[in-house]
């Protein structure tokens, strides 16, 4: 066998792994776990807290619809501007008086010291906010994520029912732009693959994540954690926040969201990159040696198949392109429930190492900034050397 044949079955093996061995990552039924019992009789007091900064395009589209919220308890939003210059606060202030529903508190704590990040440090304040008024549960959601109107009761009666500490649902975030169509379904596909949602919510977890922009904490466990203190330096903080809830012995559940969506924008392939660049070398720990894993496991595992099919065609290379044909084929397979669950055609299955090859141009971007002294940029605000997730 040739070497680009060799290089093609290794490939074909791996997917063939993928595709039974991580926790059958690609599936796409992992939703809010059912309710059994009836409903509590006295639902549980909730804190809504929002970290915002900047948010005034979308407040409009997200922060009514925590306002409005059929929840049968007690539940109030407490939305910590972090240092906006574009009126969040303001804005947030009005289109509470415009809606009315829940109550809403609006709080401005200044710049982060040092050793925080923006979000974890407004989070610190409402949340030090919401735990004076003795809520069982605080649900913490991004400013840019909109609620449908029974989703806190949802996410609170499977928590309840289900004995969970931490409930994250992955927010279903836009797509309408070309490159939201190529480049955001596989992002959550990645996240998945990186993350089996099954592996998390095993009575026995093999994994352990949660999705930032939609998390039910139950405050005991918040405390016992020390969250978000614990965490403060985090820059991939709702991967930390789940990893310091399980080692407080806190029960986590991650799943695909049906009733929480994101409202940000992302048009351009620009505004992608640096929402994917930002973060990409913190999650690899800053280690140039797992860049290096990581890149050529992309290139082995996404762009090898294509490459094997075509060049084996074109040179008479039968089992380099009959391996890297099977293998693009099951690679587009597992990448077709994610399309259905973003309603995206079908189409687009195959061009799925195109954008495999983006992210790898992203991920090793992600780490010339990191060395060039610009680090985790976000808003104004650039964290040069953040902790991926501490362990300690």
């Amino acid at each position: 066998m040739s070497t680009l044949a060799w290089f093609s079955v290794v490939s074909l093996a791996a997917w063939l792994w993928l595709l039974l061995g991580q926790g059958f990552f690609w599936r796409t039924d992992q939703r809010l776990p059912p309710v059994r019992r009836t409903p509590p009789g006295a639902w549980p007091r909730v804190a809504v807290v929002v970290p915002a900064r900047d948010e005034a395009e979308v407040l409009p589209l997200s922060l009514p619809s925590l306002l409005v919220q059929d929840y049968p308890g007690v539940a109030e939003v407490f939305l910590v501007d972090d240092g906006s210059t574009d009126g969040t606060g303001k804005l947030a202030v009005e289109l509470s008086g415009r809606y009315g529903g829940l109550p809403l508190t609006v709080v401005a704590p200044g710049e982060p010291e040092p050793g925080w990040t923006g979000k974890l440090w407004a989070l610190r304040h409402g949340m030090a906010l919401a735990r004076a008024r003795g809520p069982e549960f605080l649900l913490l959601t991004d400013a840019d994520i909109a609620h449908e109107p029974d989703s806190l009761r949802r996410l609170v009666a499977a928590a309840v029912d289900n004995d969970l500490d931490l409930v994250s649902q992955m927010a279903r975030l836009r797509v309408a732009s070309l490159w939201e169509r190529l480049v955001v379904p596989a992002f959550v596909y990645f996240f998945a693959q990186l993350y089996p949602f099954r592996w998390i919510n095993r009575p026995r977890p093999l994994a352990t994540a949660a999705a930032g922009g939609c998390v039910l904490l139950r405050t005991e466990t918040a405390v016992a954690a020390d969250v978000p203190e614990v965490i403060r330096q985090a820059v991939i903080d709702d991967v930390s926040l789940a990893r310091a809830v399980r080692r407080a012995g806190g029960r986590i559940w991650l799943g695909l969201a049906e009733r929480v969506d994101s409202v940000r924008p992302y048009p351009g392939l620009g505004e992608l990159w640096r929402m994917i660049a930002r973060s990409a070398y913190a999650q690899l720990r800053h280690n140039p040696l797992l860049l290096v894993g990581t890149v050529a496991g992309l290139a082995l595992v996404y762009l090898v198949p294509p490459v094997a099919l075509v060049a084996g065609a074109w040179s008479g290379d039968a089992a380099a392109a009959w391996a890297g044909g099977v293998a693009w084929a099951v690679m587009a397979g597992t990448y077709v429930p994610m399309l259905r669950y973003y309603r995206q055609p079908l189409w687009l299955a195959p061009l799925l190492p195109f954008t495999a090859f983006l992210y790898l141009l992203m991920t090793v971007d992600s780490a010339v900034r990191h060395h060039r002294g610009r680090g985790a940029a976000w808003k104004g605000r650039t964290y040069a050397r953040p902790e991926a997730s501490p362990d300690r």
